[in-house]
């Protein structure tokens, strides 16, 4: 029997914002438990306001709950420091909004490439020099811009590594924006709505892309979204209500 380790597990997580004035503040999530294994596809939808986004925040380390535990690969962050989150988020975590972010000033292999400055400044600060290291060459690894560039064309924009955002269409920017959320090999690919700004045409091939992409670069995908066909590519989808997460159709 194959065992699936587990990526992301949410025990008793509760997330409440304060109200002005001593009164009583909102809560927009009650005690939810969760766990994800490596490889999975999730979608989690419900209607607005009912604390999807807040959910996918919390998961991406974007923000804090109020109780409760996460654990992303075994480590709990809430014992991590600002710092330790931000290199957890560039490290393992991938975020796919449905505005794209891309800098109109940058080129789209440029664009893609802004999150290995971060990582590299990082690696550089921690890297320790070694004592005798071994004159034997390796296997040299694939570069950042490498990595990119084949990623580009497999997703279709191997024409468009030097145009700018204004020069590409809307399910173009995208493409660009999951690219650049890949880039850094991360473990969790978070995708908010990415399809709520595209045409249903840009919006099916984006659904497959990310589905395709989840096989191919073996990263666990969550997925918040309205759109119906887009949860049911995934392999597992749940509904949030009243701030609880519930198997959909129940």
């Amino acid at each position: 029997m194959r065992v699936t380790a587990t990526l992301l597990k949410l025990t008793d997580v509760t997330k409440r914002y304060a109200a002005a004035g001593g009164a009583d503040g909102v809560s927009v999530l009650n005690a939810v438990t969760l766990e994800v294994a490596r490889g999975e596809t999730l979608a989690i939808v419900g209607p607005s306001g009912s604390g999807k986004s807040t959910l996918l925040q919390v998961i991406g380390t974007l923000d804090r709950p109020t109780s409760g535990a996460v654990l992303l690969d075994g480590k709990d962050i809430s014992q991590l420091d600002d710092l330790q989150l931000a290199e957890m988020r560039n490290r393992q975590i991938g975020f796919v909004f449905q505005a794209h972010y891309l800098l109109p000033q940058c080129t789209v292999l440029e664009n893609v490439l802004v999150p290995t400055l971060a990582r590299s400044k990082a690696e550089v600060r921690s890297r320790k020099p070694e004592i005798n290291e071994s004159p034997v060459p390796s296997a040299a690894p694939e570069t950042n811009e490498t990595r990119a560039t084949r990623l580009l064309k497999r997703v279709g924009l191997g024409e468009r590594l030097h145009h700018r955002p204004g020069q590409l269409s809307g399910g173009e920017r995208q493409r660009v924006a999951v690219v650049r959320a890949l880039i850094n090999q991360p473990q969790l690919l978070l995708a908010d709505e990415p399809t709520g700004a595209l045409d249903h045409a840009s919006a099916t091939a984006l659904g497959q892309l990310l589905v395709e992409l989840n096989r191919e670069e073996g990263v666990t995908l969550i997925v918040v979204t309205h759109a119906l066909d887009l949860a049911q590519r995934m392999g597992r989808v749940l509904r949030i209500e009243d701030g609880k997460l519930i198997p959909d159709g129940e």
